[in-house]
């Protein structure tokens, strides 16, 4: 939602916001725009009748005084991918949906095109080098989408990516996530199988068919859309990427990402882009920010980063580190900041996917818990759930952060932390800056 904001000023339209809580990195970067709101919270003196447009976000309630009195007036109301799917005119539309791996597939494609010059459009979840924005809505006639199963708002309740209307799609996999919304994981699929009927069959969908029940839904039922599975690329000893029996070296690691880039290398050659074109300007491609990045690397400690939050992305981002560090000590801290991670009905669905680390860390606000008006959970309850031999639970701030501090001087040579929240202030910067060079 920020993004667009900034995206809509810089196109030189008037943009105001309001919301009742606002977290870094959105905080700075709408400050630097300012277009940060004066106060935090909502106030319906702020809609007035000369507003051409309301995007409304899915965080906002149904009962938000902002919203009632923009419908109350009459006032023209959009979803966030509606608006993004009602102002673009782009002819060749690709969504990235799927359950993980969305942004870091996405981010592939937009460096590609990016470094061949082409002229596209793009909404993506994270920073990405070489972008000073995370959405640009210019009248490209190609637009590259990051495409979320969530709801739209509390108005809409249609998956995100079933605005999109994509010519070119993937499906990267399908892991149960939003228990929120989705009670069961039949009803989480559900919005898969719609956003597949969603295409023609002038469409073409890629899909990871090393996901069974992925692969399943593809191949034994019926829609209109062509479909094409893919597996992982594979990789030498050396982190060469061996296709076609050519070698080509990447920055990227781990088996989840050699599936995005599959998926990628697919998306770019359905845009025209030969193989050699795209292995040549994947190799400076780092990842995007808070994807398995590397924020500190010296002797005595290498330092990650990862949005990885649901199980699935939990599991395959320790796994990818195991991999790249088979003989160092890996010290891991996880926070649980989503709906779903702070559900006692799904926290059970982490067991084992800290497998790999040899500590771990286990963090959740209870204010986060509050904000999100659930019950309470106990650390008792996460630590059985998780089942890892060598793990302890944080509720309170100054605990955990004393573990990442701990780090500098328990034998830890490599620390992933894995966050889609702040860690409760944590200053990860002034901790890095505390690492001799």
């Amino acid at each position: 939602m920020h993004n667009v904001a900034i995206d809509l000023k810089d196109m030189g339209h008037e943009v105001t916001g309001s919301d009742d809580e606002i977290y870094d990195p959105s905080l700075s970067r709408l400050k630097k725009h300012n277009l940060l709101p004066e106060k935090m919270g909502w106030d319906d003196d702020k809609i007035v009748d000369n507003i051409d447009l309301i995007i409304l976000g899915k965080h906002a309630k149904a009962d938000n005084p902002e919203l009632l009195k923009a419908q109350s007036i009459g006032l023209k109301i959009m979803s966030f991918p509606e608006f993004i799917t009602d102002t673009s005119t782009a002819t060749q539309r690709i969504c990235i949906a799927g359950s993980h791996g969305k942004t870091s597939t996405t981010s592939m494609i937009m460096h590609v095109l990016s470094k061949l010059e082409f002229d596209f459009d793009y909404l993506v979840g994270a920073n990405l080098e070489g972008f000073n924005k995370m959405v640009k809505l210019s009248g490209a006639d190609i637009l590259v989408v990051e495409g979320d199963e969530y709801p739209s708002s509390c108005i809409d309740m249609r998956a995100k990516m079933l605005h999109y209307k994509p010519t070119i799609s993937v499906i990267t996999g399908m892991a149960w996530d939003h228990v929120n919304i989705y009670k069961t994981y039949d009803s989480y699929k559900e919005a898969f199988r719609s956003f597949l009927k969603s295409m023609d069959s002038t469409a073409v969908c890629f899909f990871d068919q090393s996901d069974e029940e992925l692969r399943k839904m593809l191949i034994t039922e019926s829609f209109a859309v062509q479909r094409q599975g893919y597996l992982g690329l594979e990789i030498d000893k050396k982190g060469n990427v061996a296709f076609e029996n050519e070698k080509y070296p990447i920055k990227i690691f781990g088996h989840h990402n050699m599936l995005n880039l599959n998926a990628a290398l697919l998306v770019c050659q359905n845009l025209g882009i030969s193989s050699a074109d795209f292995f040549k300007t994947i190799a400076e491609f780092k990842g995007a920010a808070k994807r398995l990045e590397c924020i500190l690397k010296t002797n005595q400690l290498i330092v990650y980063k990862d949005f990885a939050h649901a199980p699935s992305k939990c599991k395959a981002t320790v796994a990818a580190m195991r991999q790249k560090y088979p003989h160092k000590k890996i010290k891991g801290l996880l926070e649980l900041h989503t709906f779903s991670s702070l559900s006692a009905n799904f926290i059970p669905q982490y067991k084992g996917t800290m497998e790999g680390l040899d500590q771990a860390g286990i963090f959740y606000d209870p204010h986060a818990v509050a904000m999100k008006k659930m019950d309470p959970i106990e650390k008792n309850f996460v630590q059985e759930s998780f089942s890892h031999e060598n793990l302890v639970v944080f509720n309170v701030a100054s605990d955990c952060h004393q573990f990442l501090n701990e780090s500098l001087t328990d034998g830890t040579e490599v620390l992933l932390i894995m966050s889609s929240g702040n860690l409760a202030g944590f200053d990860l910067e002034a901790m890095i800056e505390s690492v001799p060079k």
